[in-house]
């Protein structure tokens, strides 16, 4: 007589979730968000990398000079923006990588208002979360780099492409 005996292995686990990957909560614009998505569709969704506004080259071409006085002091950034099939290099002296990027911006007609900006580190990288507004509408998004001046910039690029989306 042959008996037959079923193995039941345990259901795979679900993968975890966005928010399980950071040790402090997601801002709270994206908690429900970041709580119920994973890695891969969170980032589809919150950190596009494709879309009407591209970022080539971003460089501050004075990051070198020497420090003259105390406190914050201008500097001088350079990028390379695509809008469409249109390539320009725009430059902005501002106090930081994420006003250079703004006034760069509505150089080109794009307008952004950042009203809320976090940075938590994640597995060795930085990921920044923008919430950014164009005056009419308000989206959350996402940029993920190593260095946390480029994971800004991404951040901006990634809010800009979603706002644009929306208009």
């Amino acid at each position: 007589m042959l008996t037959f005996t079923t193995s039941t292995s345990p259901a795979p686990l679900p993968a975890p979730s966005f928010a399980a990957n950071f040790t402090t909560p997601l801002p709270r614009g994206l908690r429900d968000a970041g709580q119920t998505s994973s890695w891969d569709s969170f980032l589809a969704e919150f950190a596009p990398t494709a879309g009407m506004l591209r970022l080539g080259q971003w460089v501050c071409t004075d990051a070198a000079r020497p420090v003259g006085r105390l406190g914050p002091q201008a500097r001088r950034y350079q990028a390379t923006l695509a809008i469409g099939d249109t390539m320009r290099t725009s430059t902005a002296t501002a106090s930081g990588p994420i006003a250079a990027l703004t006034e760069m911006l509505h150089e080109r007609g794009i307008a952004i208002e950042t009203t809320s900006f976090h940075q938590l580190p994640t597995g060795g990288q930085t990921a920044t979360f923008i919430e950014g507004c164009d005056g009419m509408h308000t989206e959350w998004a996402m940029g993920l780099a190593e260095d946390p001046e480029q994971s800004a910039v991404r951040a901006v690029i990634a809010c800009a492409n979603r706002l644009l989306a929306t208009a």
